[in-house]
């Protein structure tokens, strides 16, 4: 088991947290279909991201604040401008119930935060949205509702079968509020024209 810290000697174990995953055309999950999903962990025992071009329609930042109890019903308060807009994204099939934040790595929690890199955090308690509902959270910042898990070796097994392509995650895509141009701004990223890519294995 590689722990956070671990030297990774072996160089068999590419691991890919921090990383982009952008669904081929031959994905056979359909839930996946053109998403990009930033990796937040990955190890010998699965790994585990939140899609990040995945808008979910049916609830507002507003509505869900109530929701949790953090605005009363009802409620005529003003949010700042910034969680005003903020847009809820599905985040992954896996415990759609639950809320995760990925946020810039100015804004912190002891024992809450992860921190997946030098540019984006992950905290999924509700302090974060309580601090962007008052205006003191991260500069950047999305909600997602569930996440994408996969089991020890599931994640590798659907790789080689040409169900993802992966390169290095940038904030400015992670946050980007332009939803629709994610999925062709991240296979940019590679160089990539999605109008090129095939979905028969071994070649994009």
């Amino acid at each position: 088991m590689i722990t956070p810290g671990t030297k990774k000697d072996d160089a068999s174990l590419n691991y890919l947290d921090g990383q982009l995953l952008i669904a081929m055309p031959g994905m056979q999950d359909s839930r996946f279909a053109r998403t990009v999903v930033f990796l937040c962990a990955h190890s010998a025992d699965g790994a585990m991201g939140i899609m990040v071009n995945q808008p979910a329609a049916e609830i507002t930042f507003r509505d869900l604040l109530v929701q949790l109890d953090i605005l009363p019903k009802g409620s005529e308060i003003r949010l700042p401008k910034k969680a005003d807009g903020m847009r809820v994204y599905r985040g992954g099939p896996v415990e759609t119930g639950r809320g995760f934040v990925l946020h810039s790595a100015d804004y912190f929690i002891e024992s809450s935060t992860l921190p997946i890199d030098d540019h984006v955090n992950l905290t999924a308690t509700l302090d974060i949205l309580k601090a962007i509902a008052e205006g003191n959270g991260p500069r950047d910042a999305m909600l997602a509702l569930g996440y994408a898990g996969w089991a020890p070796g599931q994640l590798e097994s659907e790789i080689q079968a040409n169900g993802w392509l992966n390169c290095p995650a940038t904030p400015e895509l992670i946050f980007d509020t332009d939803i629709e141009a994610k999925y062709d701004r991240a296979l940019a990223l590679l160089g990539v024209d999605s109008s090129r890519l095939s979905g028969e294995a071994g070649h994009a």
